[in-house]
């Protein structure tokens, strides 16, 4: 499974960085979606069910901001890093350590101050390993971007169905649902971490280990289509994850149904919001792989995302939600395919792949942890979910729209 750089690499590869990627989203947003709000809900509070909405806002919030500063710290140490061990690969493996041990700690934690701190760990385990995976894609690869692409969006829908699916399906409580996740990523993330191929860096990116400026090493953020990329997708993510972060205390407060027929529930809107974010993930990355055209699939992906979360502010009912998932589907695989892709076409400097894919990665993570923190207080606003569901809409076509601030220079990947 050797792989050098404009080589093409096989399906061994592709599996093993598929599977790491599934392991690191299912270990993100099982909690996100599920067990952190089962963990903080207070339908007995004083306050009101609000109060646990809210508690789980701040606390996704937090370990948003934590790998926000982790990712682009790591991906710069990884692109300095040399060794017998390769540049990629210890980074993996430590983000991979850190993410467990945060899980096993977040099972046995109590209240929003324990909670938040061990989130904070798994937050920031998780962004020091995906750094060092999404490295791989500019490190080994250039004609198959957008199908890495690909593997990374749709294993992000997958994640949550293994995650949310197995501990639904099996009834497991939180505790043993969070040491499931610590499991699933110890051995998955190992595995994948030593298997994958880190060849050593070539002789273009010497100048990474070089003394620079702190101005010098932010260059990528002057850098005037490169930032239009990254606001593009932060917006966007915070759009998503409006439509999709609350969705549990939507069933139970919104559409009023018990804790376990909101559970069944959400595990149905997942898988249907899965499979269309795999079919149109996948597809998304293979067309604009062979068109070389990025952008279109970018702006026209994020607007479908926003129509589907206004469906929800216009008839807010089970019905019209699988509808919403659906269109959601559509919308945020083929805009993350194809938007990371631009991304790895985009990057500036050789020499800082990892530290700017870091970048790339943390404008889509930060998205899917500030929509919760921001959806709680328009919820708590209105008392309701309707400003949420809007917002969401209007973000998600803003962001799209964004993408059109990049110049016409979709670069060859090089």
């Amino acid at each position: 499974m050797n792989a050098r750089r404009g080589a093409k690499v096989g399906a061994g590869w592709f599996t093993l960085f598929t599977l790491a990627w599934l392991a690191l989203w299912t270990v993100q947003l099982t909690p996100l979606q599920l067990l952190i709000p089962l963990q903080l809900d207070t339908p007995d509070d004083a306050a009101g069910w609000i109060t646990g909405v809210v508690s789980s806002g701040l606390v996704l919030a937090i370990g948003g901001v934590a790998g926000v500063i982790a990712a682009p710290l790591a991906g710069g140490l990884s692109d300095r890093t040399r060794g017998r061990w390769g540049r990629r690969r210890p980074w993996a493996l430590g983000g991979v350590a850190l993410g467990t041990v945060s899980l096993v700690a977040i099972a046995f934690a109590d209240g929003p101050w324990g909670v938040g701190l061990a989130w904070v760990g798994v937050s920031v385990g998780v962004a020091v390993a995906s750094a060092a995976f999404t490295a791989l894609i500019a490190d080994q690869l250039t004609t198959q971007r957008g199908a890495a692409s690909a593997a990374v969006s749709s294993s992000q829908a997958l994640g949550i169905v293994v995650g949310v699916g197995v501990i639904v399906l099996l009834e497991l409580g939180v505790a043993v649902g969070y040491l499931a996740l610590a499991g699933f990523l110890a051995v998955v993330g190992t595995v994948a971490a030593l298997l994958l191929p880190d060849p050593p860096a070539s002789g273009d990116v010497a100048v990474a280990r070089e003394v620079r400026t702190l101005r010098e090493r932010l260059a990528a953020l002057r850098d005037r289509d490169f930032a239009w990329l990254l606001a593009g997708r932060l917006t966007v993510n915070i759009g998503n994850a409006l439509g999709t972060g609350l969705l549990l205390f939507f069933l139970l407060y919104g559409l009023h149904r018990d804790a376990a027929t909101a559970e069944d529930e959400l595990l149905l809107l997942i898988l249907v919001y899965t499979l269309f974010v795999v079919a149109s993930s996948i597809a998304s990355g293979w067309i604009s792989d062979r068109t070389g055209r990025r952008v279109p699939f970018v702006v026209w992906a994020a607007v479908i995302q926003g129509l589907a979360s206004i469906i929800l502010v216009v008839a807010p009912s089970l019905t019209s939600a699988m509808i919403a998932a659906a269109l959601l589907g559509v919308g945020y695989g083929a805009y993350m395919s194809v938007s990371l892709a631009l991304g790895t076409d985009l990057l500036p400097y050789p020499e800082d792949h990892a530290r700017d894919l870091g970048f790339v990665n943390v404008s889509a993570s930060l998205g899917q942890l500030i929509g919760p923190l921001l959806g709680a207080g328009l919820v708590a606003l209105v008392g309701g979910f309707w400003l949420l569901f809007l917002m969401g809409g209007i973000l998600s076509i803003i962001g799209g729209v964004m993408t059109y601030a990049i110049r016409a220079r979709e670069r060859s990947a090089v």
